[in-house]
């Protein structure tokens, strides 16, 4: 079941009308659980049992580490929870990934070694609630955190449906105390709430669906190699659609756990606005980066070992970001990007740190941050090395000749889209979408709001997965 769906709009009116009902808050708790797992069985049932398995382990490892003495009980326990997730992740999304290399690295040293075709179908969903749960026993391994009181409230932690499929990854100390005491929305979280998902539903299905993805699709799958202003269009065209795609999930998901009296962190917060590569990762897909920051970065090392080592740890970090993304070597290769981006910058910052920019050379900052970040989407959105060099190649003016592939309006609704994206991102950078609605009239709001529900309604959507699904 995805947001943008009609069947979404009925289970999510029932869950509203099921939280009203003048229950216990435990039964409406369990009304909450058995609808999240309803809304994850509408894609494929028997990875339920999959969520099942994450969530017994990880609560019943976790019990076990509070009441194991010895340290080494205590890091087998934390142990059988990383390789129970890590074990399903890995067979699932990187099962057909590690056959295939193995054979590639067999052949390429002399040994023949065909791979076996694996038909291993991806559950939906399954690098986020991986995450999810392994936090919670990282989390009391390390004495950050304390176990859920009882079974349901962690579940329900695990499974709860906005955040289920595709973040934002929770943390147990974000969500489980909510569990504790009753919530029930109140008028202005309701309506704030139902305002974030038609802001959510109109990035997805107007802006990522009907206008930009059909563009990048054209480019990025076309078999013809693009020129400069299709490379260009193409890339800024994608740029804008995974932005519209994943923000609109996430800004979706935060308003219907608000409509229900629940609070959920931002992921996003004007990403195409960020003034270098650190300030990027600050706004975007919050909640990834700073779980990789908190389990990867500060395990390696972090910056406590010197340069050498930090340099190592944020590119190892980069790297394992890349690679959670996708089973394929375009990711890794898009990761890589970004750990030399950031550990340039940081050697730039070292050299010139008595260096104080104005505004302008802050906009241009900003610009070229916006610039080298479109490159690596190259990577990320390509299928493979051979049409990524095409794009880039077509980018910096090497396919003359190449025949044009995009049409007037294809062109003008990229540029459109992608001024409107970067105006409204440099004007909010420093602000938050909730201090834009307290200062506009209601009655323009009220406007806005109801020209986007109707653009969501014409535009006819065939309820096309969210980007971030597949990983």
């Amino acid at each position: 079941m995805v947001f943008n769906s009609l069947a979404f709009v009925v289970f999510f009116a029932c869950v509203l009308v099921m939280h009203a009902l003048p229950l216990s808050w435990t039964a409406r708790k369990r009304n909450l659980l058995v609808a999240s797992y309803l809304f994850y069985a509408a894609w494929n049932p028997p990875f339920v049992i999959l969520l099942w398995i994450s969530t017994i382990v990880d609560w019943y490892a976790a019990q076990k580490l509070v009441h194991a003495e010895r340290p080494a009980a205590r890091r087998a326990w934390m142990l059988l929870s990383v390789i129970a997730n890590l074990g399903m992740l890995a067979y699932f999304k990187y099962g057909s990934f590690l056959v295939e290399n193995f054979a590639a690295l067999m052949n390429a040293i002399g040994v023949h070694y065909e791979a076996p075709t694996l038909d291993i179908v991806l559950p939906v969903g399954i690098s986020f609630y991986t995450f999810a749960t392994m936090s919670y026993t990282l989390d009391i391994f390390l004495r950050r955190a304390k176990p859920a009181e009882n079974f349901l409230d962690y579940a329900l932690f695990v499974t709860f449906f906005p955040h289920l499929v595709a973040g934002p990854i929770m943390r147990p100390t974000e969500l489980v105390p909510q569990f504790v005491t009753e919530r029930r929305a109140t008028a202005d979280q309701l309506r704030f709430g139902l305002a974030l998902m038609t802001l959510g539903l109109f990035q997805k299905v107007v802006l990522a669906d009907s206008f930009l993805g059909q563009t990048a699709e054209t480019v990025f799958d076309g078999r013809t190699a693009p020129g400069a202003v299709d490379a260009w269009f193409g890339t800024l065209a994608f740029s804008g659609q995974i932005f519209c795609d994943f923000a609109g999930y996430s800004t979706t998901a935060i308003g219907a756990a608000m409509c229900l009296g629940f609070a959920m962190p931002d992921n996003f917060r004007f990403p195409y606005a960020a003034i270098g590569f650190s300030d990027f990762w600050r706004r975007w897909h919050i909640t990834l980066s700073s779980w990789l920051r908190d389990y990867v970065y500060i395990p390696l090392g972090g910056n406590r070992h010197g340069e050498a080592r930090t340099y190592l740890s944020l590119m190892g970090t980069m790297l394992i970001g890349g690679l959670w993304h996708g089973a394929n070597w375009t990711f890794v290769v898009w990761g890589g990007l970004h750990g030399i981006y950031l550990a340039v910058e940081r050697l730039l910052k070292a050299r010139f740190s008595n260096y104080t920019p104005g505004p302008l050379a802050l906009f241009g900052f900003a610009m070229l941050t916006w610039s080298l970040v479109n490159i690596t989407w190259v990577f990320f959105r390509a299928s493979n090395f051979g049409k990524a060099w095409e794009v880039l190649s077509g980018m910096f003016g090497a396919n003359v000749g190449a025949k044009l592939l995009l049409d007037t309006f294809d062109l003008v609704s990229v540029a459109v889209i992608t001024g409107a994206i970067l105006f409204a991102h440099w004007q909010l950078r420093n602000r938050t979408l909730e201090s834009l609605v307290k200062r506009t009239p209601p009655m323009l709001l009220a406007m806005v709001w109801g020209l986007m529900a109707f653009a969501i309604i014409i535009s006819q959507g065939t309820g096309n997965a969210f980007i971030y699904f597949q990983f």
